[in-house]
């Protein structure tokens, strides 16, 4: 199978990634003037036409979110784009912004445009540097048009400082208004009440291209790859035991074995060249077996069969020499490290599983994690919380991961 470029510049264009050619080139000049010459009502009507869904990890109907804070009351709103990329493994918003910015900050000028916001922040991993550098380009390029600025939308960097639960929508809310990066407790929830107080509408990196390049065609275009219900492409994010490691545009739909073993993707499993695991949706993310990876799709019906997600996009790959209580234990202490401390659940849970995962007893004591795991699932405040268990939980349901010595 060939890869699908739609998000990701096509490998023989000439342009620069923040020039004015390159706006032109990949169509996103006339996606933003398509989309402000149609009331916001039809701009969220085509966006929820064309099905695409949050890429970040959740999931939600984004021309559903968009709706809300379109509704939603107040003077002041504003737009988001989170390229806090700081799950284990993710690094597609990375690379869609090093290779061609100017489709995510089109997204963002059409979403401005279409829930009445007047500002907008890019809140950018501290740890990429070069990365916003090319992202102020892009800004720059943007302003010299007047596609950006005071008769259109601001738009504004803020930098992260290494927190990874700053990528947390409400956390990072927090951080832009200069407070410690906590979550917020929901509801309210930020479409209704979000930056200092304000409508706010947050969307991820790969969302906000995905409503360029809608804006830059139509529906039935887009519409053309993916499944029924989840149409488009997806950024894929392979690392670990690949001979090909990098980021693809697979669409959705994609039998999960074929983006490790087509040659022009993962080029198939390195090390021993057998597969051991496959982690899916980076450190909050779940573990699949060798025989799940070749039964499952790229979609999200199919991989909930098997108690998964896509997340984020992160694929890492473990080949069978791999010792997976070595993972696990180096991402207990990952979460114990990176919680925010501000809920018990969250900050006293993530403590005990590394504590567990050090003591030897990971796989004696598979009770004692699940019954810890569902309390952080029920009680913690943020998502961090929430999904830290998952993908020990998942590599406790299948045994067969277990490394024997």
């Amino acid at each position: 199978m060939t890869e699908i470029r739609r998000l990701l510049p096509e490998t023989g264009i000439m342009s620069g990634p923040t020039s004015v050619e390159r706006l032109t080139e990949r169509g996103f000049e006339r996606a933003m003037a398509r989309a402000m010459l149609m009331t916001p009502s039809d701009i969220i009507a085509e966006v929820s036409q064309s099905g695409i869904k949050g890429r970040g990890g959740a999931a939600f109907p984004t021309g559903l979110k968009w709706s809300m804070v379109s509704q939603a009351p107040g003077a002041q709103k504003y737009v988001v784009m989170n390229a806090d990329e700081s799950e284990l493994g993710t690094f597609k918003d990375r690379v869609l912004l090093e290779q061609d910015p100017l489709g995510p900050l089109s997204g963002l000028v059409i979403a401005a445009h279409a829930v009445g916001a007047r500002k907008a922040f890019c809140y950018i991993r501290g740890e990429y540097r070069e990365v916003e550098q090319v992202l102020a380009a892009a800004i720059e390029t943007l302003r010299r048009v007047g596609l950006v600025g005071p008769d259109t939308v601001e738009v504004e960097i803020r930098r992260g400082a290494g927190a990874y639960i700053a990528g947390e929508e409400t956390a990072l809310f927090n951080s832009i208004e200069g407070m410690r990066p906590e979550p917020r407790v929901k509801p309210p929830f930020p479409t209704n009440k979000g930056l200092w107080g304000s409508p706010t509408l947050i969307q991820n990196v790969e969302t906000l291209a995905n409503v360029a390049v809608l804006f830059a065609h139509d529906v039935e275009w887009f519409k053309a790859y993916g499944t029924k219900d989840t149409p488009g492409t997806k950024l894929v994010a392979l690392s670990g035991h690949i001979h090909r490691p990098g980021v693809y545009e697979v669409p959705f739909g994609t039998p999960v074995a074929d983006i490790l073993n087509a040659p022009e993707l993962g080029g198939s499993v390195a090390g021993t060249g057998r597969l051991g695991a496959v982690l899916l949706g980076g450190a909050a993310g779940t573990f699949l077996n060798a025989a799940e990876v070749q039964n499952t799709l790229l979609d999200y019906p199919s991989l909930s069969k098997v108690g998964a997600s896509i997340g984020s996009g992160a694929m890492m790959v473990f080949d069978d020499t791999v010792d997976l209580t070595w993972v696990l234990t180096k991402m207990a202490r990952f979460f114990a490290e990176e919680s925010c401390g501000q809920c018990v659940p969250c900050r006293i849970g993530t403590r005990r599983i590394l504590e567990i995962a050090e003591s030897g007893n990971l796989w004696s004591r598979t009770q004692d994690l699940r019954e810890l795991g569902q309390a952080m699932r029920d009680a913690s405040i943020c998502g961090l919380g929430q999904t830290a268990p998952l993908a020990l939980l998942s590599a406790l349901d299948r045994p067969e991961l277990r490394h024997h010595d």
